[in-house]
């Protein structure tokens, strides 16, 4: 069985470990409402997609 003969440094286990990441999520604005949505998805705010409704959006009734 294979054992390492020195150790592993932290600059270089931290070096091997640099994709390790979490990737960000690439969001666009929809053209209608304005709100942030993922790309070639239904807008949760409005219900639109490619330029039409396509969903009917509740209106939430305001908690006074």
């Amino acid at each position: 069985m294979a054992v390492p003969k020195k150790k592993t440094s932290k600059s270089r286990r931290d070096m091997r470990r640099s994709h390790h990441h979490l990737a960000s999520i690439n969001t666009s604005e929809c053209p209608n409402c304005g709100l942030q949505k993922l790309p070639h998805h239904i807008c949760q705010g409005c219900g639109h997609y490619n330029g039409r409704q396509v969903l009917k959006i509740k209106k939430e009734a305001s908690a006074d």
